[in-house]
């Protein structure tokens, strides 16, 4: 079953009409995922791939109350109103693709995700997918399979290249998931990897790091104070990225000497995680130690 989301979960796209919503809806629909309703103000009694589109989500839920899930679409200057009604809706599962939402609008979301319970990932995140049931997101779906390894990252594009290794190498993934490449996201290394932890079909967990903040140096603390039981293997992006210039995402940035890659591999290290020197190595050292 993966975590979080899985062949039962039912979604709402918030602002399913867009260029982008209305291009990934049709392929997370091909996927297989259960869309029950869309949400664009002002677009409300239209579809869209034959999915009803509603102006708001308490609209919606009122006609899909079995709906759990959003996925937003939305800019960035709408996007808190977007997930804060995602949130008052009693979603349990909120994704956020949107990228550079004003840091005060996230630090408003996530406070108020945690007073409700609400899962929040992203915000600039690819999603998530529980491979052969369930995709929301962004990802290119045919280089996943299902499997056995959990993916935890901070890149879409290597998590996308590492999961299709591991497809090659018929390891597959549990479940995969992108935490999202703004400076404030919702979970973080640790809450996925308690919850593989859990998780009776992730056997092994894949780690993607970046420069950037402290999440990966918490990580390792946490592997190393709990001794955790799972195989983990890790990749760092950004090593050659120069001091005080930002790398890709708004969070990949290196101020002095905390967030480097280096710290972020020697704290890793530290914990006993074996460090992949390219992103294919990744499923070569989760194989090895699969077999031993």
């Amino acid at each position: 079953m993966g975590i979080i989301v899985n062949r039962n979960t039912k979604v709402i796209v918030q602002g399913i009409t867009g260029t982008q919503g209305r291009f990934h809806t049709k392929a997370m629909l091909e996927y297989g995922t259960k869309i029950v309703a869309g949400v664009t103000p002002g677009k409300g009694g239209t579809k869209i791939h034959g999915i009803p589109v509603y102006d708001t989500m308490a609209e919606a839920i009122e006609k899909h109350e079995e709906a759990n899930a959003s996925i937003i679409f939305v800019p960035a200057p709408f996007a808190l109103d977007a997930t804060l009604e995602a949130i008052e809706s009693k979603m349990e599962t909120i994704v956020i693709i949107t990228e550079h939402i004003p840091i005060k609008d996230s630090i408003q979301i996530m406070h108020l995700a945690k007073e409700n319970n609400t899962t929040i990932i992203g915000p600039n995140t690819p999603g998530i997918i529980t491979p052969g049931e369930c995709k929301l997101g962004i990802m290119p779906a045919h280089v996943f399979q299902q499997g056995m390894v959990g993916i935890i990252s901070r890149s879409g594009t290597l998590t996308y290249e590492i999961a299709n290794s591991l497809t090659q190498a018929q390891l597959g993934q549990s479940t995969c998931l992108g935490l999202g490449g703004d400076p404030i996201v919702g979970l973080n290394f640790i809450d996925v990897l308690e919850m593989f932890e859990k998780d009776p079909h992730t056997k092994a967990v894949a780690l993607i790091g970046e420069i950037g903040g402290n999440l990966e140096e918490l990580a390792a603390k946490y592997i190393q104070e709990v001794n955790y039981p799972k195989p983990v293997a890790a990749f760092i992006a950004g090593r050659t990225a120069p001091p005080g210039k930002r790398m890709g995402h708004a969070g990949a940035i290196v101020m002095g000497k905390a967030g480097t890659a280096q710290t972020k591999i020697e704290a890793l290290k530290a914990a006993g995680v074996e460090i992949a020197e390219k992103p294919g190595d990744i499923a070569k050292i989760l194989a090895q130690k699969l077999r031993t």
